[in-house]
C-alpha cells in the first residue's frame, strides 16, 4: 500500500439479492467510502438500511454484487475464499452487540481463541498476549472468570480484548453499546477509540445511536442503500441538528428513541 492509498477504498459498491419472484432486491446502491489507518468513522442508519450488509462486505464475510472494494491496496473481490479468510483473521477485528463469548470458557480462554489461528509467535505466546490485552482493557484480575460471572460491561471489554489481541488494522464495531447502559457504553467506546488510536488501526462503528456516532471523527448516514457524508456530530454540532437528523432517519438521538 502506498502512502497516498487509504486502508479501505469503496467505489460504487452495490449488493443485491435475487428474490423467489425473480426480481432483484437492491440493498446497497453504489456506496463510496475511503477510510485511512487511524480513522474513526461512524455509519448510522435505521434498521433495514443495509448496515449489516455493508458490515459483512467490509469484514470480507460477503462479496459485493458490483463495484470496487480494496483493502490495503488489494481488490479483495478477486481473492479466493481461503485467502480472504486469512486476511480477515489477521487484519480485521469484530466487536458485536451481544458479546458472543464462549460461555464455558474463561475470559482468558476467550481472548486466547483467535491466537490459535495466528502466526507462530502468536500461537506459542498466546497466553502472554491474551493476559497483556486483558490488562490493557482493565480486566487483568478477572482473567479466570467465566462470562456468567462478569457484568455486561466486563463482558464487552473481554470482547474488545478478543477483537484486538491479533492487532488488526481494521476494527468493525457493530452496535457495540447496544446491550449496555449509557455510562458503560461511553466507557467501552472510549476504550475502543483509545486502543485503536494507539495502534493506528481504523475503527468503523456501525450504529443507530447518534450519541455513539458523535464520538467519531466523521459520520455517514446510510439511507436507502446510499451513503451520505454528515460530517461530525460532536459537541460543536447543535442538539437541534442531531434531533432533526434522528427524526428524519429514524435514529436514536442520545438516550431517547425518536419515532
Amino acid at each position: 500500500m502506498t502512502a497516498a492509498e487509504p486502508l479501505l477504498h469503496l467505489e460504487g459498491l452495490r449488493r443485491w439479492v435475487r428474490l423467489p419472484s425473480g426480481e432483484d432486491l437492491h440493498i446497497l446502491r453504489g456506496v463510496d467510502l475511503e477510510v485511512d489507518a487511524g480513522d474513526h468513522v461512524a455509519i448510522v442508519g435505521r434498521s433495514g438500511s443495509g448496515k449489516s450488509t455493508l458490515l459483512n462486505l467490509l469484514g470480507l464475510i460477503d462479496r459485493q454484487s458490483d463495484g470496487v472494494l480494496r483493502f490495503d491496496g488489494q481488490d479483495v473481490h478477486r481473492l479466493r475464499d481461503a485467502r480472504r479468510a486469512r486476511l480477515r483473521g489477521a487484519s480485521i477485528g469484530f466487536v458485536f452487540q451481544q458479546f458472543n463469548l464462549l460461555d464455558g470458557r474463561t475470559a482468558l480462554e476467550n481472548v486466547m481463541m483467535p491466537l490459535l489461528y495466528g502466526d507462530a509467535r502468536q500461537f506459542w505466546h498466546r497466553e502472554k498476549l491474551a493476559r497483556e490485552m486483558l490488562d490493557r482493557v482493565g480486566l487483568g484480575g478477572r482473567a479466570d472468570q467465566v462470562p456468567a460471572r462478569l457484568s455486561g460491561g466486563e463482558q464487552q471489554r473481554v470482547a474488545v480484548a478478543r477483537a484486538l489481541v491479533r492487532r488488526p488494522r481494521l476494527i468493525l464495531a457493530d452496535e457495540p453499546t447496544g446491550a449496555l447502559d449509557v455510562s458503560t457504553g461511553e466507557a467501552v467506546m472510549a476504550l475502543l477509540d483509545e486502543i485503536a488510536r494507539d495502534s493506528d488501526a481504523a475503527l468503523v462503528t456501525i450504529t443507530h445511536d447518534l450519541q455513539v456516532a458523535a464520538l467519531s471523527q466523521r459520520a455517514y448516514l446510510l439511507d436507502e442503500g446510499t451513503l451520505h457524508d454528515i460530517g461530525t456530530l460532536d459537541a460543536a454540532g447543535t442538539a437541534e441538528a442531531r434531533t432533526a437528523l434522528a427524526a428524519t432517519a429514524g435514529l436514536r438521538a442520545g438516550q431517547e428513541a425518536v419515532a
